[in-house]
């Protein structure tokens, strides 16, 4: 994997590049940056192998992350993005700019891997477009063949399904249950109405609800709100999200 490190502060990379010496995920080529300025030098700059990964701190002098993860997002194939940051307030920005995880300093080995982990997931999901499962959606008075490893998750409200993507929601006649038993490899149910896209999984927050106290809500690649876990399935997300295989 070619891994792209920016970070102003020479520790911290030098950390980094000793922890991903220590993953095991073969030997990545990895380069270094110092600011924003630096690292779109070096992401414009042909290489025989793509960057596939960008392990971006936040604030920096100039330009900070945040700026950066926006530019890349206009890409035609852009890298993954990790944030690592000593701040954890911008968790729900960056997740919004559709970065694949989010470390906050100083990083674990554990949880460095993780990342890593779902990078591939990342990878794996964009492969899979052309050739994958679809959903076949009417829409518009046409049918539409959704792929679905653009679908982020599927919600069963009163007498259809919504389906919802990074860019829209869909509407789908037919039951969750079945679409369940047809796609179960890539899909993960997460409460009696909510099916999600295993390959979208991020992460899980505690929130309060004021109706139903304390709960578990998921994190989803692209999508900014939080969907609830319900306790019964809380212990299956958990383990999807620690062992992605």
């Amino acid at each position: 994997m070619h891994i792209l490190i920016v970070d102003d502060e020479i520790l911290a990379r030098a950390r980094l590049r000793t922890l991903l010496g220590d993953c095991a995920h073969g030997t990545p080529l990895i380069q270094e940056a110092g600011d924003v300025e630096q690292a779109l030098r070096i992401l414009q700059t042909p290489q025989t192998t793509p960057i596939q990964l960008v392990l971006l701190d936040i604030h920096m002098p100039g330009q900070d992350g945040l700026q950066l993860a926006q530019a890349l997002g206009g890409m035609d194939s852009p890298p993954a993005i990790v944030f690592v940051t000593a701040h954890s307030n911008h968790a729900v920005q960056a997740f919004e700019l559709d970065a694949v995880d989010y470390l906050t300093k100083p990083v674990r080995l554990e949880r460095l891997q993780q990342a890593l982990q779902k990078v591939e997931r990342t990878f794996s999901s964009r492969n899979a477009v052309a050739s994958g499962p679809v959903l076949l959606i009417q829409d518009r008075g046409g049918a539409l063949r959704l792929p679905l490893s653009e679908v982020r998750y599927l919600k069963a409200e009163q007498k259809y399904i919504t389906v919802r993507t990074m860019q829209r929601n869909y509407i789908l006649d037919g039951a969750l249950a079945d679409i369940e038993a047809r796609h179960s490899e890539q899909l993960l149910r997460i409460h009696r109405n909510a099916l999600v896209l295993r390959a979208a999984l991020r992460g899980l927050e505690k929130y309060d609800d004021p109706e139903e106290g304390e709960g578990w809500g998921l994190r989803l690649q692209g999508i900014a709100e939080l969907l609830p876990v319900s306790r019964r399935q809380l212990a299956l997300v958990k383990a999807e999200l620690k062992d992605p295989t």
